[in-house]
C-alpha cells in the first residue's frame, strides 16, 4: 500500500502497512535542530515521539532529548519529556501528540537554547483539538520548566490544531527574535523579548491566508530581523498550498506552490533565501507542479523575496541530482537548509520518503549543495538504508527521510545529518544520525536510534523522529 501525503481535510481512520492510526489531519512538519540546552557547550539532538503512549494515554506524545558529548549521542544519556513531566505545562491526555513540531532557539537569550514543543491536537477551553504550543526553557540543568504561548485566537474564531508548525529564530534582542506558529484558524507570529515567565514582546494574529500547513522564518532582505514566510494547505488547482512570503500584508508568490517551507543563504549574498518543498504531483497535465516531487527555491533580496519571481525548480531530473523523477517520490517531502560543508553556503536537505528503491517506499535523503554561481544540482549526493555504512536495510514502507534536520553534537566543527524514518519498526519509528565528515556528511560511523533503544517500548505507531508531513490518505 502506498502512504501519501495528509489532506487538508480530516479523515476518519487509516490503515498503513498494517497498524491502524488515529483519526487526524496532516501532523508534524519540521523538526527542532540540536540545541545546547544545558550550557555544557555540545549541542543536544531532539527526537520527538508525537504517537508515544504516556501514562497509558494514547498517542499523548513525548520528546526525547539526547545529550550531546565530545563522543557524539548515546541512548542512555537522554531525558524523555512529556506533558507529566514536572514544570511542563498541561496534562498527557489521548493524542494530544506533544512534540508534533519542534523548533529550537535562545529565545530570552541567556545562552542556553530553548524548545518549543507543538501539541496541535490539545483540547483546551477554545475547543477539541484547538492546539497548544509550549517554550521549554534551557538552564544549567537542561529543559526543566515550560511556558505556554497562547493564541491570539477565540473560541469564536473556532481555532484548530494550532501548532501544526513551528518556526524560531534568533538574530539578536527584542523584535530579532521570533517564533512562528502555524494552524487552520490562521498563523501566529510572536516577538521578542521572551522571559520564563511567559511573557513576550507582541504577538501578530494573521488570517489573511488559507489554512496555514507550514511556516519558516528568515532575514529576506538582510534587516536583522526574522521575516515570516508560510504555506497553506492544499488548494484546488495546485500540487499543493501557496506559498505567501509575507503573510502579514498578503504577499503571495504568484509562480511555484508547495506544501513546506525553510530558508537560508544558498548563494552567500547575505540574504535569506526562501525554499519551499512540492512533493505533489499535478493533478493534471501542464499544471503548476513536477512528477515526483519537486523542490523551488526564491531568492531574498534589499525588496525580500519577490512576489513576482520565478523561482529555481529542483527535481530529481535536474543535472547532477541523484536518481529520476518518478511517480509518487515525494521529493520534497521533508525539507532542512543548513551548511553540511562549512563552505558558507546553506544547503537544501530533501526528503523523499516515498522513494522506491529495492523495496516500496523505503525512503531517500538528497543533499543540493548550495552555490555562489551556476546552476544548482551540481554536486548532489543521496543517502538511504542501501548505503553502505548506514545502519539497517531499506524495507517496504521505511519512509526513510520523512524528516530531517541537521547540527554539531560532539563539537567538531562537523554538522551530524538526522534522518528520520517513522515507517520503521511497525511504525515506532527510528533515527538516523550520520556524522560529519572533511567535506559533507558521511555514513561511516552513522548510528541509528529505535524507539525502544530510548525507552519508548510500545508495539506501534510511537512515530520517534516525528511524521513530518506523513499522515493518512
Amino acid at each position: 500500500m502506498t502512504v501519501r501525503w495528509g489532506a487538508a481535510a480530516l479523515v476518519v481512520v487509516g490503515l498503513i502497512g498494517g497498524v491502524l492510526l488515529p483519526t487526524g489531519t496532516a501532523s508534524a512538519v519540521h523538526g527542532a535542530v540540536p540545541g545546547d540546552f544545558n550550557g555544557d557547550g555540545y549541542r543536544d539532538a531532539v527526537l520527538p515521539a508525537p504517537g508515544a503512549n504516556v501514562a497509558g494515554k494514547e498517542a499523548a506524545g513525548a520528546v526525547v532529548v539526547l545529550y550531546g558529548s565530545s563522543s557524539g549521542l548515546a541512548a542512555p544519556r537522554r531525558r524523555t519529556i512529556t506533558q507529566n513531566t514536572s514544570g511542563v505545562p498541561g496534562t498527557a491526555e489521548a493524542y494530544d501528540r506533544f512534540g508534533a513540531a519542534t523548533a529550537t532557539a535562545d529565545l530570552n537569550r541567556d545562552g542556553y537554547a530553548d524548545l518549543v514543543v507543538t501539541s496541535p491536537y490539545e483540547d483546551t477551553p477554545k475547543g477539541t483539538d484547538s492546539g497548544a504550543v509550549t517554550v521549554l526553557w534551557g538552564s544549567r540543568s537542561g529543559l526543566t520548566s515550560g511556558t505556554d504561548l497562547p493564541s491570539p485566537a477565540t473560541a469564536a474564531d473556532d481555532p484548530a490544531y494550532y501548532g501544526l508548525d513551528v518556526s524560531a529564530l534568533s538574530l539578536g534582542a527584542g523584535p530579532a527574535t521570533r517564533i512562528a506558529v502555524a494552524g487552520y484558524d490562521g498563523s501566529v507570529f510572536f516577538s521578542g523579548p521572551f522571559r520564563r515567565t511567559g511573557s513576550y514582546g507582541s504577538v501578530e494574529y494573521n488570517r489573511n491566508t488559507p489554512s496555514v500547513e507550514s511556516v519558516a522564518l528568515g532575514d529576506f532582505d538582510r534587516q536583522g530581523v526574522p521575516d515570516p514566510a508560510v504555506v497553506t494547505t492544499r488548494l484546488d488547482g495546485l500540487s499543493g498550498g501557496q506559498v505567501y512570503a509575507d503573510p502579514l500584508i498578503g504577499n503571495e508568490l504568484r509562480q511555484g506552490n508547495g506544501l513546506i517551507a525553510a530558508a537560508g543563504d544558498i548563494n552567500g549574498d547575505g540574504y535569506h533565501d526562501l525554499v519551499a518543498g512540492d512533493p505533489d504531483e499535478p493533478d493534471a497535465d501542464g499544471a503548476d507542479g513536477a512528477l515526483g516531487g519537486r523542490v523551488l527555491v526564491w531568492y531574498g533580496s534589499g525588496n525580500g523575496v519577490l512576489t513576482g519571481a520565478k523561482p529555481v525548480q529542483i527535481t530529481q531530473n535536474t543535472a547532477g541530482v541523484p536518481g529520476a523523477s518518478e511517480k509518487g517520490d515525494d521529493f520534497g517531502a521533508a525539507l532542512a537548509v543548513t551548511d553540511l560543508n562549512r563552505d558558507g553556503l546553506a544547503d537544501i536537505v530533501v526528503g523523499s520518503p516515498n522513494e522506491d528503491l529495492a523495496k516500496a517506499d523505503a525512503g531517500q535523503v538528497t543533499v543540493v549543495p548550495g552555490r555562489r554561481s551556476g546552476a544548482l544540482g551540481t554536486g548532489a549526493y543521496s543517502f538511504s538504508q542501501d548505503t553502505a555504512g548506514v545502519p539497517g536495510a531499506s524495507e517496504a514502507y521505511d519512509t526513510f527521510g520523512a524528516t530531517v534536520s541537521a547540527g554539531d553534537v560532539n563539537k567538531d566543527g562537523r554538522p551530524e545529518l538526522f534522518v528520520g524514518a517513522p515507517g520503521e519498526n511497525n511504525y515506532t519509528g527510528a533515527v538516523w544520525v550520520l556524522p560529519g565528515g572533511t567535506s559533507r556528511p558521511t555514513a561511516t560511523g552513522s548510528r541509528l536510534f529505535t524507539a525502544a533503544s530510548v525507552g519508548l517500548t510500545q508495539a506501534d505507531s510511537t512515530l520517534l523522529g516525528g511524521n513530518g508531513l506523513l499522515w493518512i490518505a
